[in-house]
C-alpha cells in the first residue's frame, strides 16, 4: 500500500508527517504502526497476509487529517491520500472504549455520533478512534442494540487526545451510565508512547511509568525505580551504576549484559541517572528483552532490554 500525505488542495505532498495505521479485522495481536513519509511525502506499507481492512490518518505536529478505512486484497496494491489542512490545526482527537458496565466486557459495533451525526463504530474490543474533531464542545452518543442509549458532552481541546471510557447499561437494568475521561501528554502521544503502552499490556513483557507513577512513588534517582522491574538490576562501579540484565544466558564470559537506554530517542549509553531528574520525565517505557521489544528500540545492541525515557 502507498500512502500519500498532501495538504487539503492535494497538490503539495507534506514532508515530515506521520502516517499512523491499524489493522481493523484480525484476531492477530498488533502494534499499530507509525512510519514518517519520505521528502516527497508518501511511504510505501505491507500488509500482514492475512489483513483485509486497515484504518490510517497522518499527523504533523498538532494536525491530523481523517480517518480512511482501506479494503485490502492478497495480491493486490493500493494507493491512499491522506490530506492535512496546514491552515489550521484546530482540532483533537478522541479515543474511547465501549464496556458492558455490568461485566467491563468490551462491546463491539457500537454507533457512535457527534452532533448527531454517525462518525465510527468500535470494534471487536470495543474501541473507536476519531481524529481531526474540531475543538469545542460536542454531544457524544453511542448506541447499540440491546443497551441503553448513552449522551454525553465532551470538550476537544487543540492538539490534545482525550481518552473515554464509555459503560453501557443493558436494558432494561435501571443504573446510570459510567463516563471516564483523561488527557493525554501531548508529546508523548507523538512519539507513540500510548500506543507502545496499549500493545505493551496485551503481549508482556514491558513496563510503562508516566510522570503520575513517577510522582507517587518519588525515586531519588530514577535507575532505582526501573531496578526494581523484574531481571533488571543496578550494577554499580564507584559512583557509577549502570542497569544489567539477571539473565546470566544472554552475557558474555559471565558478565553482566547492559540494558540499553534512550532518552527523547537518542542512546545515551547505560549511566541514565547522568543525564536526567525524576522530575523532569514524562513517561518510561521498559522492555525486558527482544520478545517484547517495539520495533522502534531494535538492534543487536538491545538483546539484554532496553529502557526508553521521555522529558517533559
Amino acid at each position: 500500500m502507498r500512502v500519500m500525505v498532501l495538504d487539503e488542495s492535494g497538490m503539495m505532498p507534506i514532508p515530515g508527517a506521520t502516517v499512523v495505521l491499524r489493522w481493523t479485522d484480525t484476531d492477530a495481536v498488533r502494534r499499530p504502526m507509525r512510519q514518517e513519509v519520505d521528502l516527497q511525502g508518501s511511504v510505501r506499507i505491507c500488509a500482514p497476509g492475512d489483513a483485509r481492512r486497515a484504518t490510517l490518518w497522518a499527523e504533523l505536529g498538532d494536525i491530523s487529517s481523517r480517518q480512511r478505512s482501506v479494503e485490502l486484497e492478497p495480491g493486490m496494491s493500493r494507493d491512499v491520500e491522506l490530506r492535512l489542512l496546514l491552515e489550521s490545526a484546530a482540532t483533537g482527537r478522541l479515543i474511547g472504549l465501549v464496556q458492558d458496565a455490568r461485566t467491563d466486557r468490551p462491546v463491539a459495533a457500537v454507533a457512535v455520533s457527534l452532533g448527531g451525526r454517525t462518525v465510527a463504530e468500535t470494534n471487536r474490543s470495543g474501541q473507536f478512534i476519531l481524529s481531526g474533531v474540531p475543538v469545542g464542545i460536542h454531544e457524544l452518543s453511542v448506541r447499540r442494540l440491546g443497551y441503553a442509549p448513552l449522551v454525553h458532552p465532551v470538550v476537544v481541546s487543540k492538539g490534545v487526545t482525550t481518552d473515554l471510557e464509555l459503560g453501557l447499561v443493558p436494558d432494561p437494568l435501571e443504573m446510570e451510565p459510567l463516563v471516564a475521561m483523561a488527557t493525554r501528554s501531548r508529546r508523548l502521544e507523538v512519539k507513540g508512547f500510548y500506543e507502545r503502552n496499549y500493545w505493551g499490556e496485551r503481549i508482556g513483557g514491558s513496563t510503562f511509568y508516566t510522570a503520575k507513577d513517577i510522582e507517587r512513588r518519588r525515586p531519588i534517582r530514577i535507575s532505582h525505580m526501573i531496578a526494581e522491574e523484574p531481571s533488571i538490576r543496578l550494577d554499580c562501579s564507584g559512583r557509577r551504576c549502570r542497569l544489567v540484565s539477571t539473565r546470566a544466558s544472554l552475557g558474555f564470559r559471565g558478565r553482566p549484559c547492559g540494558v540499553s537506554v534512550y532518552l527523547d530517542g537518542i542512546s545515551v549509553g547505560r549511566d541514565l541517572d547522568e543525564f536526567v531528574k525524576p522530575l523532569e520525565i514524562a513517561g518510561v517505557e521498559i522492555y525486558r528483552g527482544a520478545a517484547s521489544l517495539a520495533a522502534e528500540f531494535g538492534g543487536s545492541g538491545s538483546r539484554c532490554g532496553v529502557v526508553a525515557v521521555w522529558t517533559k
